[in-house]
């Protein structure tokens, strides 16, 4: 099978997800936010990898704009947790800049796909 470094990217940052989740609900006890963030970027892999099997270049194209919108949701969720004590800013840091990785890398591929 092909390398599909988006892919790879948005499963090991869902990983990163799914771990921040258990921190902050086992580490800082706090349970609303570290759902909206577990919902949100873990989506973000979902919709990429469903736009891999999408019906149509459209499809295709829409899948990866809802995984774009999702990484802007994360990355909102993301700056509350560093402004609201939830994550120190190095953890912050590191969580952000996987997640703008990945939107440019988006913004890339449909920009891309639309040509």
């Amino acid at each position: 099978m092909k390398e599909n470094i988006l892919i790879d990217k948005s499963i090991d940052f869902g990983a990163r997800i799914v771990k921040l989740r258990r921190y902050l609900t086992e580490e800082k006890h706090e349970s609303v936010l570290s759902k909206q963030i577990l919902r949100s970027g873990t989506s973000i892999g979902a919709n990429i990898n469903e736009a891999q099997y999408g019906s149509s270049k459209a499809d295709f194209i829409a899948k990866l704009h809802i995984a774009l919108k999702e990484t802007a949701e994360t990355e909102y969720w993301l700056h509350i947790l560093e402004k609201s004590d939830y994550l120190d800013s190095k953890m912050a840091s590191s969580m952000l800049s996987d997640c703008l990785e990945i939107k440019r890398i988006l913004i890339a591929s449909i920009k891309t796909a639309k040509e």
